[in-house]
């Protein structure tokens, strides 16, 4: 018997059925199509269990009826309603890939020569990208991974709250009492919170006279503040420009704030216990804190956002996944600037540039790298960012190895 040959195109093999689907909130839009012509013209499913089983019969149908061995199956990168679907498919062995929505939007005015937009002819085109080869692979964590994931991407959207509602404190105590965010200048103190939950009108403040205040600094401080602080508060009471009108429900709200603001807080905290529970469970996390400046938050992001590191078999497509790949756009005789694609994980490259900003500090592994970038004349955030890189770079080989990163010596310290 005849063995038969399977050679690949564009990084699907012959014997193997390209799906691609196209993903909404209440209904997918699916899509067959094999190398031999078959194909099953767009059809709707909707994103449910029931759904997805239907989708998933049809698609096993459509593959022994045509002679393929397996499919292959697309979707572009987008939010997160297509989680529940990529896991249903997982489960059952099947193949993943996803493209990138900027390839879709660019072919989609080759197909038919318009930049029409419709769920019948999305997975088409994302059939298209997927037999010319340019697809991504699907990196999905597991176990303490993925909860690392979950968690790490629940403090950044927690961060981003808090940001909110203390910019919205910020703003209700300079309209009762401006001069209070100038002296105090910030809000989320101890001391500052103590008075606005105690003393927060100008005319409390002017009453509670220099030293009553002097002796509330130091204890809610700690020593940090004192008569000085509160020489100068009581001072600003006096004249205080802060409107008097509708007072009472400004303090409401500024209540509700400080309430608000202590919750996400202790909500922030909770998380980080969470975090250093499950990255003590994984092995990959020993070498990591061995890189003087990962911290906890870091090294949870890291681990969180790559899975497992053994499937990146080079530090490029790591690189390629934070988005600190660079490309240039360049034609005759211009030469266009070399930029970062930033077509990554958006999370995992703030991190590593958070984490480069303590390691350029004097002490820090990468402080001396830093300066003679610096001397030689490259921009500040260049030298940041390519140092992101080789931080991930990094990162990636003392895993790879499973060894404790060794520091190299300059060649100024070798010298001397």
């Amino acid at each position: 018997m005849r063995k038969k040959i399977t050679w690949k195109t564009g990084g699907v093999a012959r014997n193997e059925l390209i799906v691609a689907v196209d993903i909404g909130m209440r209904k997918n839009t699916g899509y067959f199509r094999s190398f031999e012509g078959a194909e099953r013209v767009p059809f709707d499913f909707f994103n449910d269990g029931h759904g997805y089983v239907w989708f998933y019969e049809k698609m096993i149908r459509f593959t022994r009826e045509h002679g393929l061995e397996r499919a292959v199956v697309g979707f572009e990168s987008t939010g997160v309603y297509g989680l529940p679907f990529l896991h249903f498919l997982l489960k059952r062995g099947v193949r993943m890939v996803q493209v990138n929505p900027m390839h879709t939007k660019r072919l989609k005015e080759l197909t038919g020569n318009s930049p029409n937009k419709t769920d019948k002819k999305d997975p088409r085109v994302i059939a298209d990208i997927m037999m010319l080869g340019h697809m991504l692979s699907v990196v999905v964590p597991e176990g303490a991974s993925a909860e690392l994931r979950e968690l790490t991407h629940a403090r950044e959207r927690a961060m981003s709250r808090r940001t909110t509602v203390y910019n919205q404190l910020h703003d209700r105590v300079f309209v009762m009492f401006p001069e209070l965010v100038v002296i105090m200048k910030h809000l989320d103190s101890a001391s500052a919170r103590h008075l606005l939950r105690n003393h927060p009108t100008p005319e409390e403040i002017e009453a509670l006279g220099v030293d009553a205040l002097g002796m509330v600094f130091r204890k809610v401080s700690r020593g940090r503040f004192g008569n000085d602080h509160a020489r100068k508060l009581v001072e600003a009471a006096r004249s205080s420009a802060g409107i008097r009108e509708g007072r009472t429900s400004i303090l409401v709200e500024i209540n509700y704030l400080l309430d608000e603001f202590d919750r996400m807080k202790v909500f922030i905290k909770g998380l980080e216990n969470r975090m250093e529970q499950y990255v003590e469970k994984v092995p990959a996390s020993q070498y990591l804190f061995t890189i003087k400046g990962m911290g906890l938050i870091g090294v949870a992001c890291l681990i969180g956002e790559v899975g497992d590191f053994s499937n990146f078999r080079k530090a490029d497509e790591l690189v390629k996944l934070a988005g600190l790949n660079l490309y240039e756009v360049s034609s005759g005789i211009h030469r266009g600037k070399r930029r970062i694609t930033k077509r990554g994980r958006p999370l995992m490259r703030k991190m590593l540039y958070l984490m480069v900003l303590n390691m350029v500090k004097s002490g820090g592994i990468f402080h001396d790298r830093y300066q003679g970038m610096i001397q030689r004349g490259m921009p500040r955030m260049k030298a940041l960012v390519a140092l992101s890189e080789k931080l991930l770079r990094i990162a990636w080989g003392v895993v790879r190895k499973q060894t404790a990163y060794q520091p190299m010596v300059s060649c100024v310290k070798r010298a001397a």
